[in-house]
């Protein structure tokens, strides 16, 4: 299995050996926040020499009903046409990065793992790490104004998938994990959904605990056993889910680095709390 993670000097490594604009080797700037504009300034002012902006919002996402959540996944017909954009050939390396703490980037990993792509890492310790080893920044545009547009051809379903139903059941049988900070997870504060609280049965697992104080994933034996306490082993299923789609994916890189395969509930918390037959629980406990 491919580590889904790669470091800053590996990647630095990779751009030399590739000349820095092969087709063999594509790079992805997944800059985003909650609530702010786009990162494509942020691109500009300095990046990854020859990555490609990807815009989380509108190039993985789509619009959908309150109903589908927040970061509904794309169609495959726009995402594959965005991905050749990007300069994606059929078995071409990716390596995607963002600088918050790879919670974008990990949507970026899973949809391309999830829609066929086999060879996409993430750049642990994100942006940040890159800077701190010393590699330099590209600016402006010129890097996106070079890209050959690409041929690849995708497909859904390489990655598992819940649905809300999916989501309900698995707690009988498995274990369903809720991303998002405690005091979301326990209803205390709700800033963007209808409603507050956690899917009956979920386990909190926020995405900070992934992480070192650099903002470096912690090793697969570490995460094996952070994972093991809350009640993940090889024999039972574990699915995934946060606000809207975005940081559950942390949880997924994090399982997946650990040696789990989760599915992912793609709605998440914003498709819940938007259907109104849907029960919620509330407080510390699942």
């Amino acid at each position: 299995m491919i580590n889904p993670l790669i470091s800053a000097d590996e990647l630095a490594e990779l751009l030399d050996s590739t000349g820095g604009g092969a087709t063999a080797l594509r790079v992805l700037d997944v800059r985003w926040s909650l609530g702010a504009p786009s990162g494509l300034p942020l691109y500009e002012t300095g990046h990854i020499p020859s990555a490609v902006f990807v815009d989380l919002d509108t190039e993985l996402s789509r619009t959908g009903s309150p109903q589908e959540g927040r970061h509904p996944l794309p169609e495959l017909e726009a995402f594959q046409a965005n991905a050749r954009k990007w300069g994606l050939n059929d078995g071409d390396a990716v390596v995607v990065y963002d600088d918050w703490n790879s919670q974008a980037a990990g949507r970026a990993w899973w949809l391309l793992k999830y829609m066929g792509v086999e060879n996409v890492r993430v750049l642990d310790g994100a942006l940040p790490a890159w800077i701190r080893a010393g590699h330099s920044l590209a600016t402006g545009t010129d890097d996106m104004a070079k890209v050959i547009p690409g041929t690849i051809v995708l497909s859904p379903g390489h990655e598992p998938l819940l649905t809300a139903d999916d989501a309900a059941a698995l707690p009988s049988r498995g274990v369903l994990l809720d991303a998002r900070p405690a005091e979301r997870y326990r209803g205390e504060v709700e800033p963007l959904d209808p409603r507050a609280g956690h899917i009956p049965g979920a386990i909190n697992a926020p995405t900070a605990g992934n992480l070192d104080e650099d903002g470096h994933f912690l090793s697969a034996e570490s995460l094996r056993e952070r994972f093991a306490a809350l009640g993940v082993n090889d024999d039972r299923e574990v699915g995934v889910y946060c606000g809207s789609g975005i940081t559950a994916t942390h949880d997924a890189l994090a399982l997946a680095v650990a040696g789990f395969r989760p599915a992912l509930f793609a709605g998440s918390w914003s498709a819940w709390a938007n259907q109104p037959g849907r029960p919620v629980a509330t407080g510390p406990n699942p």
